[in-house]
């Protein structure tokens, strides 16, 4: 038997020095890293398409004293921060191998797999009032890749979704997306020339009308796997992890399923795990993440990170640890327009701060800062659960100003988008729409005089601009995304013009952040705390370095790409955080 994506053919019993299990950004980071310091390598993909969560993420990666901060960060400082972030949680040799190798990941990604990244300089870290922390620069978005490099390759990367492109067409990086949405000076001229550029696109435009440029986490998925078709590296798709083979202390390989045939592959050197959490299994949650949860809030896509190479460490005798976290991500549903009777999940990471809305739990009563982190606002629905036991769902209200202005999870602004052009089954089922805050009140089932006080106490800090219950707009992280047309506080709007509208938010998430416990070598370690020999850990299925914590924009990607990194270069023996400088063996160019 053989399994087989494109040209690559991979027979039962093939014996490689290393096994990717898993082809998000961590993982194929690690496949272009083992074959460049001269190991041969297997990427296996469970699902049809390369690129995981990775593929349809905003890219970014969160990088302490990258190059483009020159002496803005130091080691120093970065290692306060993530100490004050996961507050003792997490030993401080991985800490400080996260710090030590982030950046030579990084050198290594632009100049041996031809992808590059920018520090975004605004964007600052998301507690900015911790010790350590700094008001941009931390944040690196990958560059705009060529799709057409991937040859085959292309139609086999997942798909951004839709809501993430101009028209549901056009890609945009984060920069032209917040120049857009925002209305920063010069925006006109940037939506005409991504206008531009894809429409005079002819010879791709007669192929599809996906866009030939790929950007935020297309660009960054698809950079490395341009790496890796440029290599020749073995990839497969449609191919699950069953489990782990061991020859008496040492994982020797892995068994892979496809088409409901079983396979062994062997691995000389190592296998690197790097296929996702648990967010897709409703046992796993059921068994691990506060109640009550649904598989369905997440929004990664869907059926893929069920657990599989986690399940297969333990049956090892691996460690877990966090299981009880996620990347939280508040959430709506939103049902598709052209497939009947499907529903997507959207996450709702920056309207949440912008003016002229507020988000109330069942009882009518705001319970938290709008605009703080999505991973916080996860944190604050579970407290006000625990509070009131009223359920891990709320309501964010917004008036016709807002409506017409902003986005609301994948409805597009008013002006874009007005209520005519939506489904008329949409309204009172997805967004309710009513002529007074009463008649809401009574179509979202709250109290009607709480939410009348919420909704008025909210304009009163809109006049003033002082948020005196929660502090909404006061740190450099909300005012980030805020309107900055908007004064005296660029998050605080009054909510007064009718219609007015309501979404129900859900616990959501982009991942979970519970697993295999690993060191700092991304080694998994038993229940002993002993390495498994042979065996290591990155991504969602390891227990997350950043704890409960999410330090700033890319805290996923970047210990998944940069603990990759570090798992090859100790199964290479390579020198870790000083080896960028060590010949490379060549790739070979398409």
């Amino acid at each position: 038997m053989t399994l087989g994506t494109g040209s690559d053919s991979i027979a039962d019993g093939a014996v490689f020095d290393v096994i990717v299990v898993g082809s998000g950004a961590g993982g194929m980071l690690a496949a272009n890293r083992a074959h460049d310091l001269g190991l041969s390598v297997l990427l296996v993909e469970k699902s049809d398409r390369f690129g995981g969560t990775s593929a349809v993420s905003g890219g970014a990666i969160w990088v302490p004293c990258n190059d483009d901060l020159g002496g803005l960060d130091d080691r120093a400082k970065a290692l306060a921060y993530l100490r004050a972030c996961t507050m003792g949680r997490v030993p401080d040799e991985k800490l400080a191998a996260y710090v030590d190798n982030a950046m030579p990941m990084v050198r290594y990604s632009k100049g041996q797999v031809g992808l590059g990244f920018k520090a975004v300089m605004e964007y600052p870290d998301y507690y900015p009032d911790r010790e350590g922390a700094l008001p941009g620069g931390r944040t690196m978005d990958p560059d705009a890749v060529d799709g057409g490099d991937l040859g085959d390759d292309y139609w086999r990367l997942r798909e951004p979704y839709a809501l993430m492109r101009l028209f549901g067409r056009i890609s945009l990086t984060v920069k032209e997306a917040r120049a857009i949405t925002t209305k920063k000076p010069g925006w006109p001229l940037v939506l005409m020339k991504l206008i531009g550029a894809y429409a005079t696109d002819f010879r791709w435009r007669l192929k599809t009308k996906r866009d030939r440029r790929l950007s935020m986490g297309n660009a960054l998925a698809g950079g490395l796997l341009r790496g890796l078709v440029r290599r020749g590296v073995p990839r497969v798709i449609n191919a699950r992890l069953l489990r782990l083979t061991r020859d008496g202390e040492r994982v020797t390989g892995a068994v892979i399923s496809r088409d409901g045939k079983d396979m062994t592959i062997a691995a000389r050197r190592g296998v690197i795990l790097a296929a996702g959490g648990f967010e897709r299994n409703a046992e796993m949650r059921k068994d691990h993440l506060p109640q009550p949860t649904s598989d369905t809030w997440s929004v990664t896509p869907y059926p893929n990170n069920t657990g599989d190479a986690i399940r297969a460490g333990r049956e090892l005798g691996a460690a877990l640890d966090f299981m009880d976290l996620a990347w939280w991500a508040p959430s709506m549903r939103l049902p598709s327009r052209d497939t009947p009777n499907t529903e997507t999940r959207v996450g709702m990471f920056m309207e949440r701060g912008w003016p002229g809305s507020l988000i109330v739990n069942p009882a009518g009563r705001r319970f938290a800062n709008e605009a703080m982190s999505y991973n916080d606002f996860g944190y604050a629905m579970i407290a006000e659960h625990q509070k009131t036991g009223a359920g891990l769902s709320c309501w964010m209200v917004f008036d016709a100003t807002f409506r017409k202005n902003y986005v609301v999870g994948g409805i597009m602004p008013g002006m874009m988008q007005p209520d005519r052009s939506l489904p008329p089954e949409w309204f009172d089922s997805v967004i309710y729409r009513a002529g007074s805050i009463a008649e809401l009140a009574g179509k979202i089932g709250v109290p009607a005089p709480a939410l009348a006080e919420s909704v008025a106490r909210m304009n009163g800090f809109a006049r003033t601009g002082k948020d005196t219950d929660f502090g909404r707009g006061d740190n450099v992280y909300d005012r980030y995304f805020g309107d900055r047309f908007v004064k005296p506080n660029p998050c605080l709007g009054p909510i007064e013009k009718a219609p007015f509208y309501a979404v129900r938010v859900d616990l959501g998430d982009i991942g979970t952040k519970g697993g295999l416990k690993t060191d700092a070598r991304a080694r998994v370690l038993d229940e002993a705390g002993e390495p498994i020999a042979g065996l290591y850990a990155i991504g969602n299925c390891s227990a997350s370095v950043m704890a409960a914590a999410y330090p700033g924009a890319g805290a996923t990607l970047g210990p998944a790409m940069t603990f990759g990194f570090i798992a090859v270069n100790d199964i290479a023996g390579a020198r870790s955080n000083q080896d960028q400088d060590l010949p490379p063996r060549q790739a070979a160019r398409a």
